[in-house]
């Protein structure tokens, strides 16, 4: 349980992510966090996510299920089940207040009703904010972003925000760009319509479909 004098507003997350900044701890035993709002911004494009064939064959051969917001907290610990995380108490007490309000949102790999992969984030109009990620099976995270961004395609959003950039990210086709190249997108985005419930439930053979068409 966080102390209440280091808790966190969900209103002002909200207020604070639609302005382009986002709150880190140190560690995960910190009861403080800091905000942030980089000199440079890691954003994967919904039109350029590379889908490799090692990758294709995987979300085509390997039996799964993908799921949404069915083990929200569970993917939230997972993502700070590491050595070294940024995800305190504070946030991850706020996150659950605005998932359950239905602003934050987690996409599920399953496997005989196993969790093994995934990724959670914030939506704001036509913004996702990708939070983190985790993995227990071979290119488990990587399904998993394959069908957020044919999710948020879908669901009408224009920004896909990864806060950093990351070799692994940038292997499937994030890119940086300058803080006020970013804050010029993230206006017109928050300006949009967008929702990632609306979207059905894809299958891999949907899936691998439009990322082929689009690619």
């Amino acid at each position: 349980m966080t102390d209440p004098a280091h808790a966190l507003d969900p209103d002002l997350v909200l207020q604070a992510y639609a302005a382009g900044i986002f709150p880190m701890a140190e560690r995960r035993d910190d009861p403080e966090v800091f905000w942030v709002d980089p000199r440079r911004r890691g954003v994967l494009p919904l039109e350029g996510f590379h889908l490799s064939r090692s990758l294709a064959r995987r979300l085509r051969r390997t039996p799964h299920e993908m799921r949404i917001n069915t083990a929200f907290a569970e993917v939230m610990q997972a993502c700070a089940a590491r050595d070294e995380t940024w995800i305190n108490p504070p946030i991850f007490e706020v996150f659950q207040v605005l998932q359950a309000h239905g602003h934050a949102h987690s996409l599920e790999i399953w496997q005989e009703d196993a969790l093994v992969g995934g990724v959670y984030g914030l939506a704001i109009g036509g913004l996702f904010c990708g939070e983190s990620m985790f993995s227990r099976r071979t290119d488990a995270s990587k399904m998993a972003l394959a069908y957020l961004v044919d999710r948020l395609r879908l669901g009408g959003f224009s920004l896909f925000d990864t806060q950093f950039l990351t070799d692994h990210l940038a292997s499937l086709g994030a890119v940086e760009v300058a803080r006020s190249e970013y804050h010029r997108r993230l206006r017109a985005a928050t300006s949009q319509e967008a929702s990632f419930q609306a979207p059905p439930l894809a299958r891999a053979d949907q899936l691998l479909q439009r990322m082929t068409q689009t690619s």
